[in-house]
């Protein structure tokens, strides 16, 4: 996979947070999609988040964003990304 992952957080409430993983440099099949995010979620779950709430979104630019994850947590993502409230950070998996 030549895929570049980038890690970032949006705040849903005072003690949780929605983990949001940007995929971009390849586009990636669905299966592929779960099988990051979770990866993702595993690693989440060492670390004492094990009901972690993980967002992929896979794009180059802002007119080709796609979003996978549940409704709720999409939406909440997709409204800090465009408040650019969200930092993202490399990451590997």
């Amino acid at each position: 996979m030549t895929a570049h992952l980038s890690y970032g957080t949006v705040r849903e409430t005072e003690r949780r947070a929605i983990h949001v993983l940007w995929v971009a440099g390849e586009v990636l099949e669905p299966p592929e999609i779960d099988d990051i995010a979770e990866r993702l979620r595993e690693r989440l779950a060492h670390r004492g988040e094990p009901t972690a709430e993980v967002v992929v979104v896979q794009a180059d630019s802002r007119e080709t964003l796609r979003f996978y994850g549940h409704p709720y947590s999409i939406s909440r993502v997709r409204a800090a990304l465009f408040n650019a409230a969200v930092t993202f950070a490399p990451m590997t998996l």
